[in-house]
């Protein structure tokens, strides 16, 4: 039974990296992993506060001694598997990056790291691999079974902070937001409610997503609890990395929060009236504005990270 395992939560960046002959760079988890003998991209966890571009950077340097710059986001997922024989349960939201090398030289990194080997393999030399199932959908390859799904999403809080080595709570959170448009060209926004980090400030609509949730469900089931729309997903936009050291909400105490948030191109193709069905929740209302509304808005009337999406989508 994988049911009684503790659950645990991670964001991680990984590299699709392509050579000059079209193959892929893998490497292999060690007898110290929780899946040994198995291969995936290279990459690994996000630290608190860090970059996931800076991640995947860091990683795959330290797991194959080559130096990679990243030339794009491919693609952001989600998975769980059980790890039984250590008694956990992990859900990892994964962020998959394209990016070229640009110097250095393939080593194996023997060790007590998770990985041991590193391999330029074919697409079809790939396909005969124990490749984790991450890894197979980003390369477009057929599921594999490497990884042990648990029988269900275990019971997970939305909120979970720790204490930090200094003393203050910190949390990393992984959330989805929508870039919503309607047929008319209107955007909608929802306001932040009082209480919470940005109160009164209009934001985009969307929140962390659950355990075992993949982003874009989690975007669309957030939509209909926060405006009573129901939209359809047009595509990935990008992913943001925010830290606040020392957000005050309605937990009472400062927390350094650590939000990496997936972008998402979304269409209402038939309006339904507004209704915030999470009473007493983060949102309080929801509006459409026209474009020239949008435009004519103060940015301090914005939360930060509504200001940059606008921005970038060419909205306002």
């Amino acid at each position: 039974m994988t049911t009684l395992l503790e659950p645990l939560r991670r964001i991680a960046a990984y590299a699709v990296c392509a050579d000059s002959d079209g193959r892929v760079l893998l490497v292999r988890a060690s007898e110290s992993s929780g899946t040994p003998g198995t291969w995936s991209l290279p990459g690994g966890a996000v630290d608190h506060g860090e970059d996931p571009n800076h991640t995947v950077v860091r990683e795959t340097a330290a797991e194959t001694g080559l130096s990679v710059a990243v030339s794009g986001l491919a693609d952001v997922l989600a998975d769980m598997r059980a790890l039984p024989e250590r008694g956990i349960t992990i859900h990892t939201d994964r962020l998959i990056y394209r990016v070229a090398v640009r110097g250095g030289t393939l080593a194996d990194r023997a060790g007590e790291r998770p990985t041991d080997l590193a391999r330029w393999y074919t697409l079809d030399e790939a396909r005969e691999l124990p490749l984790r199932s991450f890894t197979a959908r980003a390369l477009g390859l057929p599921a594999s079974s490497a990884d042990v799904v648990p029988d269900e999403a275990p019971e997970f809080p939305s909120f979970y902070a720790v204490p930090g080595p200094d003393g203050l709570h910190r949390a990393q959170r992984f959330a989805a937001y929508a870039v919503c448009t309607d047929p008319a060209g209107r955007v909608l926004l929802t306001r932040v409610s009082d209480g919470y980090p940005g109160a009164g400030c209009w934001h985009l609509p969307g929140g962390g997503t659950d355990y075992g949730e993949q982003p874009g469900a989690a975007l669309i089931r957030e939509l209909v609890e926060e405006t009573g729309q129901t939209g359809r997903l047009v595509e990935l936009l990008g992913v943001a990395s925010h830290r606040d050291a020392a957000s005050l909400g309605p937990e009472g105490y400062p927390i350094d929060w650590h939000g990496v948030r997936a972008f998402y191109r979304v269409v209402v193709d038939q309006p339904n009236p507004l209704t915030v069905a999470d009473v007493g929740g983060s949102t309080c209302e929801a509006r459409w504005f026209a474009r020239e509304e949008l435009g004519a808005l103060p940015t301090h009337h914005l939360t930060e990270v509504t200001a940059e999406a606008v921005q970038a989508a060419q909205l306002a």
